[in-house]
């Protein structure tokens, strides 16, 4: 904690009685003094502000000169304790009723003898340097957080393929155990980053169509297993038009139905409903969504952790931490949607936590797939990625679409390798030592033939708007986000691969005629 001892200037104070001229002469020496504290014996009884006295001596300098500065000093200037936290002094200025144009405050200690003098500018200076010495701070942390996290995924990507090895009870116990912690962990940074960009202003939103039941069947598949290994039951129902579809983030009210039956499960073991309803409400759709559980016990400390998590009651116990950040995410994700979230006790046992949302609906909607699946041929893939872990999860989502791979560890691997015209598609890293993603895609683009001609896929963590040009204007046709979604490789392998097909086609005709 930086206290105003530290920012303020202890130099001596001046006497009511000194001479209107003479402290002109003393700002003159001095033309960073903002302001000289007046002093009666120990304690301070007005102040002189630099920039008012200056005006005064120009207006009036021959009458005021030999005047004693008590006769133009300000007599009620801000006191304010030396150990007091700047931060607090900054914010609290703007509930003062002192008018914020005073320029200087005095610091004093505790029996209230005078310390030293501050000016509000330099004050102000160093709090808005902390504060952005603050945004550079949590804009690092988010950024490894993000990066803890894709490795993360490349710990359960590759513990999955572990999973349909032959092993031992025990090493299959082992490998288990390392997927279920890294989804854990993964979750957990993956919520705290989203919480951080909600106070930001920062937490985006995807509005699409979306099919209700589809949510309700993605809530069972998701959570009726795990809640049945820890010895509970979840029960899920949809209560509306089998086919009403709504305009809404289902990513987002899956992650809040995550949390909270999560939440549900972490209080011990019992029966958890998750329901989901819709009405039609005049030209809307009135959602309701709920999670109730029959949990035994500390009920009150329940309600205070759903109705204020981030309190520091709360964080007291760090093994509630991850489900604290959890909650106040779905608070942050509801209130955004219009829809907060509320919470009550049943009057059995346990607690309902619930919200009501007015959606858009949606005229027709696709029903979702089991599974992302690429169309057309098995294709051969050049990996390029500097980091093993990543290279090794994209090679198992290669593989999971039934796709052969090669590995390179950077663009000047990525060059020589593609020469020889034998992948049907590159999924190529940004960022790498020795020569990065961008200048071996035009390196590629300037080769003759087939190679030149390989659809180039980015896979980069970097994907804002400006980034996406770049790599487009490179020679890329695609981009994937790091960490890699199954999903949307797929729908980008699909659309490539299938451009690929159509192109060899026409080569070939063209041949032949």
């Amino acid at each position: 904690m930086e206290t105003l001892s530290r920012l303020i200037d202890h130099r001596a104070p001046i006497s009511p009685a000194t001479p209107c001229g003479q402290v002109a002469a003393l700002f003159d020496a001095e033309p960073a003094l903002p302001a000289l504290a007046v002093v009666e014996g120990a304690a301070p009884v007005g102040l002189v502000y630099r920039d008012v006295l200056k005006g005064m001596m120009r207006v009036a300098g021959e009458t005021l000169a030999t005047q004693p500065i008590a006769n133009v000093m300000d007599p009620e200037p801000r006191i304010v304790a030396a150990d007091l936290d700047s931060n607090a002094f900054v914010m609290a200025l703007a509930e003062s009723p002192t008018p914020i144009h005073r320029s200087a405050y005095v610091a004093v200690d505790g029996a209230g003898r005078y310390l030293g003098v501050g000016g509000l500018s330099s004050l102000l200076e160093s709090h808005g340097r902390r504060q952005r010495e603050a945004r550079d701070a949590m804009a690092l942390v988010e950024r490894m957080a993000v990066d803890v996290g894709a490795h993360l995924n490349g710990v359960m990507a590759i513990t999955e393929r572990l999973e349909h090895q032959r092993l031992t009870p025990d090493a299959s116990a082992f490998v288990r155990a390392i997927g279920d912690t890294s989804r854990d962990m993964g979750e957990t940074l993956s919520r705290a980053v989203d919480l951080h960009r909600s106070a930001q202003g920062q937490l985006t939103f995807k509005l699409a169509p979306m099919r209700l039941r589809d949510l309700a069947d993605a809530i069972e598949a998701r959570w009726a297993p795990r809640a049945q290994e820890g010895g509970s039951m979840l029960l899920v129902s949809y209560d509306g038009d089998p086919e009403c579809g709504v305009e809404a983030d289902g990513d987002r009210l899956l992650q809040v139905f995550d949390i909270l039956i999560e939440n549900a499960l972490a209080c011990g073991r019992g029966l958890i409903e998750a329901r989901l309803t819709a009405r039609a409400e005049g030209a809307k759709i009135r959602l309701d969504g709920q999670v109730r559980d029959n949990t035994e016990g500390h009920l009150e400390e329940r309600l205070a952790r759903v109705r204020d998590p981030l309190s520091a009651v709360s964080l007291r116990d760090h093994s509630e931490l991850a489900h604290c950040v959890g909650v106040a995410l779905a608070h942050r994700i509801m209130r955004a949607m219009g829809g907060p979230l509320a919470a009550e006790p049943n009057r059995g046992a346990g607690l309902t936590v619930g919200f009501s949302l007015s959606v858009a609906p949606a005229a027709a909607v696709e029903a979702q797939e089991a599974e992302p699946a690429v169309a057309g041929r098995a294709a051969h893939i050049l990996i390029v990625d500097d980091n093993a872990t990543n290279r090794m999860v994209a090679e198992a989502l290669c593989d999971m679409f039934e796709c052969t791979s090669e590995q390179a560890v950077d663009g000047v691997e990525a060059i020589e390798m593609a020469r020889g015209g034998r992948f049907d598609l590159i999924l190529m890293d940004i960022k790498m030592p020795r020569m990065d993603g961008i200048a071996a895609t035009r390196a590629i683009r300037e080769m003759s033939g087939r190679p030149a001609r390989t659809p180039i896929v980015a896979l980069t963590a970097n994907a804002d708007p400006a980034d996406v040009q770049t790599y487009i204007a490179a020679g890329m046709q695609d981009v994937v986000e790091k960490p890699i979604k199954p999903e949307r490789l797929a729908v980008v392998l699909s659309a490539l691969l299938s451009d690929e097909d159509d192109q060899d086609a026409e080569s070939g005709h063209e041949a032949a005629a």
